[in-house]
């Protein structure tokens, strides 16, 4: 069965930073995974992570799945960035993303605007800053000017973006080194890629070699009924979110996502956890027993994501561990 690069997400449920970091030495020195991806929403910041896990293991590879552009300017992106790169002796790959309104504009206060060009610019000064040159660059929604790095990595640290519909996809196929993607059906796979690889051949750029970061939400269990209600429960207004709202649609959930959206909207829980069907759940989560999951998880690595992060979806602390030695490689050659 293949299962692809795997690798684990991180913070896990109900983990502190400091247990996110012991679960990194596992997941290098105990599990074999490859790789540990770190998510960012209001726990630990993921740079500070990144830092602390990578002066913690030797081997293991570093990214993050994602942070946004919006909150932190690219000459702190870059800062950040080169950081961790030195302290993993480059093994750091730099993940980025628009986010949310709800976190950009609802949390940080700052206005979600123009997303699609913001990732471009970032990425625009953020090549420069990385490669050690002095900043020289305005664009719709940012500037910077003779902005150099202090230190700067040996190796060029590569920027992964991560992408829902069409437009943003291509994008990340002209500028990225890699892609990130979340939470589709596996119906949704091709066009996701084709997309990415669009973008990529309009500037004469073959993709068809990159990888292709997918974080899985996994419920290793018997109790498939309660796992689809956690579900509800966690994602329900991250599929009313406006930007996550229209990619379901697009994946083909348009009648599911109006409902979601609208329910939320008028604050009704019950009907919002109602519009998330069996079958939505279903398709874009790893529910079941340890081997349907691994199952699943290979169909999906069979349509074309290179790298599965495997995310534990529980309730229950003591699960964190065991989904990740369900997918453990050194236990599952």
């Amino acid at each position: 069965m293949n299962l692809g690069k795997l690798a684990i997400s991180l913070p896990a449920p109900f983990a502190t930073a400091t247990r996110c970091v012991e679960l990194a030495q596992r997941a290098e020195r105990e599990w074999g995974y490859e790789a540990v991806w770190l998510a960012e929403t209001s726990g630990p910041d993921s740079f500070a992570l990144a830092g602390a896990i990578a002066s913690a293991t030797e081997r293991i590879g570093i990214g993050t799945a994602i942070v946004p552009v919006y909150n932190r300017t690219p000459a702190v992106l870059a800062m950040a960035a080169g950081t961790v790169a030195q302290l993993s002796d480059d093994r750091f790959i730099l993940g980025l993303g628009s986010s949310s309104h709800a976190i950009i504009r609802d949390w940080h206060g700052i206005p979600f605007e123009l997303p699609l060009t913001r990732v471009r610019d970032s990425v625009a000064v953020l090549r420069q800053a990385l490669a050690g040159e002095k900043t020289d660059f305005r664009g719709n929604t940012l500037q910077s000017k003779n902005f150099r790095l202090g230190t700067v990595p040996s190796k060029p640290v590569p920027i992964y973006l991560a992408g829902l519909r069409e437009k943003m996809l291509q994008a990340a196929g002209k500028i990225a080194d890699g892609l990130i993607v979340n939470l589709f059906p596996l119906t949704a796979t091709p066009q996701i890629l084709a997309a990415y690889h669009a973008g990529a051949a309009k500037v004469d750029r073959d993709a068809r070699g990159d990888e292709i970061v997918c974080r899985f939400q996994v419920a290793v269990t018997d109790d498939i009924p309660a796992a689809r209600n956690l579900v509800r429960m966690a994602f329900g207004s991250y599929i009313a979110a406006p930007v996550y709202n229209k990619f379901f649609a697009w994946c083909g959930f348009e009648q599911e996502a109006e409902q979601v959206a609208t329910a939320f909207t008028n604050r009704d829980r019950k009907a919002t956890a109602e519009a998330m069907t069996d079958d939505l759940v279903d398709r874009v989560t790893i529910l079941g027993s340890a081997e349907q999951c691994r199952e699943q998880v290979a169909a999906f690595v069979e349509a074309g994501v290179t790298t599965p992060v495997i995310s534990p979806l529980t309730a229950d602390p003591r699960s964190v561990d065991a989904t990740f030695e369900a997918f453990a490689p050194a236990h599952h050659p």
